[in-house]
């Protein structure tokens, strides 16, 4: 089964639209609690709510930009201080999950910053119970290593997820849960690489992709 670029985009706009529901849905619910609201403390505990409303949003718009979009400037690398600064903006939110950057490279190709993004796209869903996420990359006798390495008590990849990453659409269809990973996939085969996803063993689990980067 092949999934048009149309499909593709679809996936992508409903994935969007899922993540970013739950807090544009709180900025609004805070509005009208604070249109009502009259108490002095009370109006102040609904703009601290809206402000942290509104920062998460603007993290994830920042980060879905430089994962989905075109964001990156016109070159044809990306400066990984970008794709750090977006990978924080993400985790910040989630305060079981220590985030550890150790990509020794200063600039990536868009397509490999994207595949580096999405990983982590997976892998922050996979540590369920939270834990600590080691994000690497470098070059490596003519091609580029993209390592994301979780460790936490519960790690859990849907097989969808696992399948998509691997496999790409195969004989099934993608669903817009799965759209991150059909992008990786699709991403490094284009770049005639390989995506390596490993079993959670002893509460550790890495995904990777190597590119020729010659």
């Amino acid at each position: 089964m092949t999934v048009s670029p149309v499909d593709f985009a679809s996936l992508l706009c409903s994935r969007l639209c899922h993540d970013l529901l739950s807090p544009v849905g709180a900025l609004n619910n805070g509005l009208e609690l604070l249109a009502d609201e009259t108490d002095p403390a009370m109006r102040d505990r609904c703009m601290e709510l809206l402000h942290d409303s509104a920062r998460v949003s603007a993290s994830k718009l920042k980060f879905f930009r430089l994962a989905f979009g075109a964001a990156g400037g016109f070159g044809e690398a990306v400066d990984t201080r970008e794709a750090r600064s977006a990978i924080e903006g993400l985790v910040a939110e989630n305060k079981r999950i220590t985030f550890v950057w150790a990509v020794e490279t200063s600039a990536m190709p868009k397509s490999a910053v994207k595949v580096l993004l999405n990983l982590v796209l997976v892998a922050t869903e996979a540590l369920v119970r939270g834990g600590t996420m080691e994000v690497g990359g470098e070059h490596n006798e003519g091609q580029l290593e993209i390592v994301v390495k979780i460790e936490g008590a519960k790690i859990v990849l849907d097989p969808e997820i696992r399948r998509t990453l691997v496999e790409g659409e195969g004989q099934h269809s993608v669903t817009p849960r799965a759209a991150a990973a059909y992008l990786i996939n699709t991403l490094v085969q284009e770049a005639g690489g390989t995506v390596i996803v490993s079993e959670p063993a002893d509460g550790i689990m890495i995904f990777g992709a190597v590119f020729d980067a010659r």
